[in-house]
Formats: structure tokens, sequence, C-alpha cells
């Protein structure tokens, strides 16, 4: 078992509900019976034991299908190790699957008081083994009130493949009731619903144990840190690309600047500032290496395509002017905030992007993918892998849709769930360093879908280094550029 937030550079493969179902079916048929269940509540005793190692009292709470099977097996082994397990069984025991109910009969024979009611004894861990992939209904009746009463307890929560109540898919609650854990032993596979939507708050930390079988027909990837920059002796400034930011309309010019000083930071050659207000200073005095340039986007075809640029940040309405241009002629294109809702309010822009021939990257947040889509903020969080598969899929372009588990999608790829961030990023800002950045990695060299999954994992390491460093309050846009340079 690992922690996936240590993946290789290759990241790890998620598997969806029907693709972690087909693997356990394959797995199962290959094994001898019990075995994989065997495993699974071996690795839940082991880890059990790894988190708590001081916890005397452990309750687990099965569930009527096979993540209680799981749980009953772990509870025999803590039993063996010492540990005061009792087991609340949230379900009939003549009703049990195969595997579960040979679980349930190991467990009795070696001696693990089963329950059926919940109690007030005190448990110094609790173990969820209600649900996992057992359920695509919200919980009721006698595994609600489980959950509830975990919440009660003032113990750690390790919850059996996923936290139970949660949408292996989605990350979304299935109901008003869904188990909060400290962490979370991934079974077989990696679930999608882990790591996006509210996905990390309900699952803790999350572990993985493949129980020995390598799973394939992954229908998503987790990121992994992606290497670091290359660059040789004999490169100058004009190996690593010209940006250009547009944006910065009368009151928002910070918002270009930013975007600009990220996009220099993340190491394109030379960074241009192009800003919609024309009264605006052309120099950002603590960056004077950033170049002012008025109306940039009236450069010459040839200019443009020679460029990276992203468009947007703080461009309010006045962005329309300069978007057909840049959809025509920009290089490479990164459009951001503004020039997504002007975009999303008129179908000949978005006609002029789907024609686009050259590489475009949209970085919206919920609300802006979903004026994109003719939806809700809402119904994008529902869903946010399909609803950033559906946008990149429509526009033909890439798709960072941030949030708790940014999801990275392209067409005809996998999509790419990133699993670095936290709430420090929650302050203006933040999103125009994140479009910069991502401008500036892809201007040095790169792919469009390569250079955001790369730019979003890097984004959340920064928050997540200076939350590691003790960090509470909100982490600036300014101090986050410095951040990502220093970590970089």
């Amino acid at each position: 078992m690992s922690p996936v937030l240590v993946a290789p550079e290759t990241g790890w493969p998620l598997h969806d509900a029907a693709a972690s179902r087909a693997a356990e079916a394959a797995a199962l048929a290959g094994a001898p019976p019990h075995a994989l269940m065997r495993r699974a509540g071996l690795g839940v005793a082991r880890l059990a034991l790894a988190l708590a190692p001081h916890a005397r009292t452990v309750a687990v709470l099965a569930g009527p299908g096979n993540n209680g099977g799981d749980g009953l097996v772990a509870a025999r082994h803590l039993h063996a190790a010492g540990k005061a397990v009792r087991v609340v069984l949230a379900g009939d025991s003549g009703r049990l699957p195969a595997d579960a109910a040979d679980a349930l009969a190991a467990a009795q024979a070696a001696g693990v008081p089963i329950a059926q009611a919940l109690d007030e004894a005190p448990a110094e861990l609790v173990i969820d083994a209600l649900l996992g992939l057992g359920t695509r209904r919200a919980p009721e009746g006698r595994i609600a009130a489980a959950i509830d009463w975990a919440a009660t307890r003032r113990a750690p929560v390790l919850a059996v493949d996923l936290p139970s109540g949660l949408h292996p898919d989605t990350g979304q609650p299935l109901g008003e009731t869904c188990l909060r854990a400290d962490a979370t032993l991934a079974l077989l596979t990696l679930k999608p619903g882990l790591f996006t939507g509210h996905g990390r708050d309900h699952a803790g930390q999350v572990w993985f144990d493949d129980l020995g079988v390598a799973a394939g027909g992954e229908t998503a990837r987790l990121t992994g840190a992606p290497p670091g920059p290359v660059r040789h002796h004999a490169q100058h400034k004009g190996s690593f690309g010209d940006l250009a930011v547009v944006g910065g309309a009368p009151g928002m010019a910070g918002a270009a600047w930013l975007a600009a000083r990220a996009a220099l930071a993340a190491g394109a050659g030379r960074v241009y500032c192009s800003l919609l207000d024309a009264n605006a200073p052309l120099l950002d005095a603590a960056r004077p290496e950033l170049m002012g340039r008025p109306a940039w986007w009236r450069s010459p075809p040839a200019t443009l395509a020679a460029a990276t640029v992203v468009a947007g940040c703080g461009g309010g309405q006045a962005v329309r002017e300069a978007l057909p241009a840049l959809l025509a002629h920009a290089g490479r294109l990164v459009l951001d905030a503004d020039a997504l809702n002007v975009l999303a309010a008129d179908p000949s822009l978005q006609r002029l992007l789907t024609h686009r021939s050259r590489p475009t990257v949209l970085t919206p947040h919920p609300l802006e993918a979903a004026r994109l889509l003719g939806t809700t903020a809402a119904a994008v969080q529902a869903d946010r892998v399909a609803a950033a598969q559906r946008l990149a899929e429509r526009l033909g372009c890439v798709v960072v849709l941030k949030g708790s588990g940014s999801v990275v999608a392209a067409p005809g790829a996998l999509p790419s769930l990133n699993p670095t961030g936290n709430a420090l990023l929650a302050t203006a800002g933040t999103g125009d360093v994140l479009a910069g950045w991502l401008g500036g990695r892809w201007a040095a060299g790169g792919e469009a879908f390569d250079s955001a999954v790369a730019a979003a994992w890097q984004h959340g390491h920064a928050a997540d280094r200076a939350q590691a460093a003790g960090a509470r309050a909100p982490l600036r846009a300014a101090d986050l550029v410095e951040a990502l340079h220093a970590a970089a």
C-alpha cells in the first residue's frame, strides 16, 4: 500500500464504478474462493494498525455486502492482534454474499463479538465497511444510522474502499448522509470520486492496495508530479517562446499583471502584457522585466501566430474586441475568466473557436463552464469529469475545469484528475496565476494537454507546500507566483 500523493510521474490509473466492477469480476474469476476478500481485509487491518497503533478499542461497521465482508476479515485480524474489536452488522446475516458469509463465520469462530445494534461503548478507531461500491442510492435505515453514529464518535474513521454514501465516479454525496473519513483504503482500483467534487473532504488521506491485481480498463488518470524543466547550456530567451497576456480592463489591471508574472516565472522567454485599459500604466514596477504593449492583439498575424497568448484575465467585456483576432491567428491560446464569459454569450466567437486549426486551452471554474455548456454550476459539479469531457468535445479544446480535484480533459483523451491543492487557493487572483503559469510552461515547449496537467499539479502543489509549512490564511496571488517559482 502507498499513499497516492506520491504517485510516479506517470500517475495512477483511475477506474469508475463500472470499470471497477469489471476488474473485480476478472480478479475473482482468477483467484481461489474467498482469497480476494481475505487479502482486502488483511490490508484494512494492517493500515488500521499503522494509522492508529495505540487504539485499544475498534468498532467495525459492516454492511450487508462484500464491503462488510472486508470489514469482518479486518475485525478478525485486529482481534488476533489483541484489540478489543466489536462488529456492528447493519444487515441480515442470513442474506450475505458467499464471500461475506465466509468472513462472518470466520470472525465468529475467532470470537469476534458481532452485534446488530449500535451502542455507546467507547471506540478509539471506527472502520467504515458499510457500502463501498455497493450502492448508488442515498443511505437509509440502519446504514444511515450507522453513518450518523460514526460522526458522533471522537475517534478517527478509516473507510474501506469508499466513504459510505459517496458516489464513486463523481465525488458527490448520494444524499444528506455521507460519511467523513480521516483515511480511506481504496481496494483493487482507485475511484475518481475520491479525488474530485466533495471526495477529498469525505475521503481524508487516500491509500491504495491493488490486492496484487493489475486492473485494466482505466477510465481516467490521477496526475503524478511532472518532470522538472530542462534547460540546455546553449539555449537563450528566444528558445523559450514569446507570451502575451491580453486582459486588464479598467479596474482589473492587476489580474493581467499577475498572469504575466506567473508566465515569466514558469519559463516563458519574453512576456508582454497588453492591458485593455488604455489609461493604465504599461509597467509593473515590481517586475520591470515584463513588457507593456498597448493593443498587442492588433499585431500582424505572423506575430500572433508565433506567440502563446493568455487572454481574459480581468478582461471584462473589453476583451470582446481582441478575441476575433486572437481566435483567428494566435499560435497557442489560453482562454480564461472574462474571455470565457464573452465566448459563452457569442455564438460567432464559438464558431471561430471550433474552426481554429491551432491548439487552445480553456480554464473555466464551474460557473464559467456552466455558461459554456448552457447549464448550471450545480449540474457541472454533479459530475465534474463528465462536464469537462463534454466541454472539451464540444469546443475541440483542452479544458481545465478548476475546483477541488481539477479535471483536465481533451477530445479523445482519458481525463486527468489533479490530486494537489487546498482551500488556501480560494482567494482572488489565483486563477489568473494558473492561466499565466500554464501559458508560460506551454510557451517554453510541450503539448497543450501535458502543459495543462503539469500546471494544475504545480499550482496545487505550491499551496500544499504552504499548508505543510503551517500557513492557514489564504495564499495571496502574488505570493503564489513566488511559491510556484521556488518549487519549480
